[in-house]
């Protein structure tokens, strides 16, 4: 029986990603990666797999996924090629008042294809609060609200940073979510959240309309899942742009 895709999944390999500043992240990966076989599965696959991950593992970028999966596609003669590159990918952040120092983590995603035409996907995950404005509407005082995660993808013209990324998607929150506060970012945090009440679909709409306006970014999509503090369940909200003409 002839096979569809063979590859291999998640293989943790130390990466070093190129920052905004200049500086460069050396951070751990989880990597997926597969061919579309025209003929019958060779043995030669798995190890083709290693060698051309290893080979290019110290200079992962926008370019060099195009070049590794055309060497992958070649080799094996396949029809098409697809990488999937997880990482967690850390910024120093300032508290909002005190300007208190602390590292972030977010957790990053590359996805590339190459077939008759080449595609690359960069997606991350910020964390966020919420203020409900139905809470604050019927309460007499307070208002609850929850941590919340915004999943952002976009395909864009030029290159494009994983940082500008994150702040676009963090802009659409009721506030930011901070690894370190004091009592004064504390107090800025939650009066800011409660002075910009969010539903999910409030947030995923803003991220959207920021996305859209970006003209580097060519699709988009965005979702988000809220961790309710009242609530068992989740609430959830997703939006996507039309493909690209």
């Amino acid at each position: 029986m002839k096979l569809k895709t063979v590859g291999i999944k998640n293989i943790a390999l130390p990466v070093s990603i190129q920052k905004k500043t200049g500086n460069r992240l050396e951070t751990v990966a989880s990597i997926s990666l597969y061919v579309k076989m025209p003929r019958h599965y060779r043995e030669t696959c798995v190890s083709t797999f290693i060698r051309v991950l290893n080979k290019y593992q110290d200079e992962i970028n926008v370019r060099i996924f195009s070049q590794l999966l055309d060497e992958v596609k070649t080799e094996l003669e396949a029809e098409s090629a697809h990488m999937e590159m997880t990482f967690p990918f850390f910024l120093e952040k300032q508290a909002p008042v005190t300007r208190t120092t602390s590292l972030m983590e977010y957790k990053c995603r590359f996805t590339a294809a190459v077939a008759d035409k080449k595609d690359f996907i960069l997606g991350i995950w910020a964390p966020i609060t919420t203020l409900c404005p139905c809470s604050k509407e019927i309460s007499q005082y307070g208002a609850h609200n929850q941590r919340g995660e915004v999943n952002l993808n976009v395909r864009f013209k030029k290159s494009i940073w994983i940082e500008d990324i994150i702040a676009l998607a963090e802009a659409g929150a009721s506030s930011q979510v901070f690894a370190l506060l004091k009592r004064p970012d504390e107090k800025f945090v939650t009066e800011q959240a409660y002075n910009n009440p969010m539903f999910v679909e409030d947030v995923v709409r803003k991220v959207a309309e920021m996305a859209r306006a970006n003209p580097n970014i060519s699709w988009f999509s965005v979702g988000m899942e809220s961790f309710e503090s009242i609530h068992k369940h989740s609430a959830y909200a997703y939006l996507e742009s039309a493909p690209a003409p």
